[in-house]
């Protein structure tokens, strides 16, 4: 008998920041406020070699954009939607939240992200 709490694998997309959706990058910049670099994982690919990627999960597909610690310090830095400290824009971070909250698993990463800052308070 087949188990059925076994998670159905997502198909895996591996894409450089730029060639994505711009819903798809807004989202990742809800999900990675404070910047990309600290967030990059190393893995092989097809052809061995070592890739470093930002990870990144909707409801369909498990992407890893590909960057590396420069390209993603680059991104941020070049990004209106981002403040010279590397931090999504309040105005940015509301429009985004509010464009995309209905989205399960954008909503529960801002949960989250409110509880890691409820942390904060000593």
């Amino acid at each position: 008998m087949e188990d059925k709490t076994m998670a159905v694998s997502k198909p895996r997309v591996i894409k450089d920041f730029e060639k994505l959706e711009n819903k798809i990058q807004e989202q990742i910049k809800l999900v990675y406020p404070e910047g990309f670099s600290q967030h990059l994982i190393t893995f092989n690919n097809k052809d061995g070699l070592l890739v470093s990627a930002l990870p990144f999960e909707t409801d369909e597909k498990y992407y890893l954009v590909r960057m590396t610690t420069q390209q993603a310090e680059d991104i941020i830095s070049d990004d209106d939607d981002y403040d010279d400290d590397g931090t999504l824009k309040d105005e940015s971070r509301s429009e985004y939240e509010d464009k995309y909250a209905e989205l399960d698993y954008i909503a529960e990463n801002l949960e989250d992200n409110a509880d890691d800052d409820d942390d904060d308070d000593d």
